[in-house]
């Protein structure tokens, strides 16, 4: 027989579902007293049944007992099955996060057709929520909040959440009385796009000392080792954090061999091992003769390679390139000259368009392409002809008030079709042109890539965005040929965007070598929508070193004079 206490979840889930759907307020609440009351009874379920006390108890009517009946009886209730049919699985998730009720959660699915955690951290982050009555600022954060809490569980972090945690942590640590030197290492320190754990190494002059302090750093939530050369906890925010403290002769060694990969390491202590040496956390060894080394690069050179920087190191044959001095000389951030892919609140951004262009100017860059989004993408207020010349305007004024060279751009939506959203004769008119997927995600990979490619055919096109669409954490990229789609950019000369908003990242770092060898171009885009969201650019970076990319591979290394010819080219 059924428990009790799964009807009482049926029950309440059947008042939520019809609240999801709107459905007469006396009939919601029936379902969600019937549940109250069930799961208040101390008899068990069958002696209700049996006895026909069910029937009895107030708030359940002939109706409800009838559904308890059927439900007990057969195992199961067409009712609530169909009930659940019509309500898309995600949105019921909707409901998990924390402060967002079905009331809510309808307005979300009725609005904006959000159908998932994913699609609905797209929306806070795009502030689209802003337009919908009771939704503010502050509706937006609690809601991010949420879902933070929600993916905290899974034990795993974006970059830039891990990025920001270590950073708080290592200054924590380094003012602590009698630390010399102290990196973050792990995967953190390799750049991978998505991290479990933080990793600090530490010299000090009394160990246990600081091992007594980071067990006793504030944020905190449980500690899990406690010792006076490794300790490890856990942080309010769900992140694992190990401190290890060495020596200062075997830091280098601590440091390269906690930076990882394993795959990286096992590599290189298989070499090691066949020219008679061994390397460990500890040091590296001839026999039992300790081999000092000042750094990592020394460590390389030692073993007869050159210094493999840590975003390579991977186990993706960076070794065999570092041992025939092939390596490449990776982007720094230093080299990126301007940025495209720039949003203001003409469309879905939170700072006007002043705010963004004299903050790009104020980090230095010669040249923003600001890109609001096209007139297809209604819920980012996508921008109509008459918008279009307004902003025109704004432009042509902001151009003689600030030095920096501003770009006039749109984030093109790529239509179904393969049409780039506007007719070539308003096309023609921006100084570049982005073409983003938006809409359509579920269609099959062939026909995905096919769209994308048609849209490469326009010769306004200058960058593919976010060529996959993911959202990392939150959502799985639309099936397409990343490949063909490089293949694709080769032919036509089309520029493929390393987009760096640390939810995207988006190419793939594994894609990247594949451009590089076709000599497609990349623009490392922040796909910023807020003043604050310029500041990714160095996410973005890092994957590009972490793909092996060099200054001549990025095209915003370009100084402004050049990149206004290259934008040029095909027109």
């Amino acid at each position: 027989m059924i428990a009790k206490q799964a009807v009482v979840q049926i029950l309440e889930e059947i008042g939520v579902l019809l609240e999801l759907k709107g459905d007469n307020p006396f009939k919601i609440r029936a379902y969600h007293n019937a549940a109250r009351v069930l799961e208040g009874q101390p008899e068990n379920l069958k002696t209700l049944l049996e006895t026909g006390k069910l029937e009895a108890l107030k708030g359940i009517g002939p109706g409800l007992s009838e559904k308890i009946h059927e439900l007990v009886q057969k195992g199961r209730l067409p009712y609530y099955e169909k009930l659940r049919k019509s309500i898309p699985a995600g949105v019921l998730e909707l409901l998990h996060i924390p402060g967002l009720g079905p009331k809510r959660v309808r307005v979300l699915y009725d609005k904006l057709k959000i159908k998932s955690i994913e699609a609905l951290e797209e929306a806070c982050r795009e502030n689209r929520l802003l337009k919908l009555e009771g939704f503010g600022e502050k509706t937006e954060e609690n809601i991010l909040h949420g879902i933070r809490h929600l993916k905290k569980s899974a034990g795993h972090f974006l970059i830039s959440f891990g990025q920001a945690e270590a950073e708080k942590l290592l200054s924590y640590l380094q003012k602590q009385k009698g630390v010399e030197r102290a990196e973050v290492a792990g995967s953190i320190r390799r750049h991978r796009e998505i991290i479990k754990d933080i990793d600090i190494l530490v010299t000090a002059r009394r160990p246990p000392e600081i091992h007594e302090a980071f067990v006793k750093y504030p944020p905190v939530e449980s500690v899990i080792a406690h010792g006076e050369t490794k300790s490890s906890i856990v942080l309010r925010s769900g992140i694992h954090c190990d401190l290890r403290t060495v020596s200062e002769k075997e830091f280098p060694f601590a440091l390269y061999y906690f930076t990882g990969s394993k795959d990286h390491n096992v590599a290189l202590r298989t070499i090691a091992k066949r020219a008679g040496y061994k390397i460990n956390e500890y040091g590296l060894f001839k026999g039992n003769r300790l081999i000092p080394c000042r750094d990592e690069a020394e460590i390389f050179k030692k073993l007869g390679f050159h210094y493999i920087p840590p975003e390579l190191r991977e186990g993706e044959g960076e070794l065999e390139a570092a041992k025939r001095g092939e390596l490449p000389r990776l982007v720094e951030e230093e080299d990126i000259r301007g940025v495209f892919h720039v949003h203001s609140t003409y469309s879905d951004g939170v700072s006007s368009l002043e705010e963004m262009v004299k903050t790009a100017e104020g980090l230095g860059y010669e040249y923003v392409g600001i890109s609001d989004h096209s007139q297809s993408a209604k819920y980012a207020r996508g921008l109509e002809p008459a918008r279009l010349r307004k902003q025109q305007k704004e432009i042509e004024g902001l151009r003689k008030k600030y030095k920096i060279r501003i770009f006039w751009g749109i984030e093109s939506d790529i239509l179904p079709t393969g049409k780039l959203d506007y007719p070539d004769s308003i096309l023609a008119e921006f100084d570049f042109v982005i073409g983003s997927v938006h809409s359509n995600f579920n269609l099959p990979e062939k026909e995905q890539t096919a769209r994308i490619l048609r849209a490469m055919d326009s010769k306004y096109l200058t960058f593919v965005g976010h060529p996959t669409g993911r959202l990392l954490l939150g959502r799985e990229g639309y099936a397409v040929g990343i490949p063909k789609l490089i293949e694709g950019a080769k032919a036509r000369d089309v520029v493929i965007e390393l987009n760096a908003n640390p939810h995207r990242l988006d190419l793939d770092w594994r894609f990247c070598p594949t451009a590089k060898r076709l000599g497609v171009k990349i623009s490392i885009n922040p796909d910023a929508h807020s003043v604050e969201g310029l500041q990714d650019m160095a996410y973005g970076v890092g994957i590009a070193r972490k793909g092996g990319l060099e200054k001549d591979d990025v095209v915003n290394t370009l100084p402004a004079e050049t990149i206004e010819k290259f934008l040029n080219r095909k027109r």
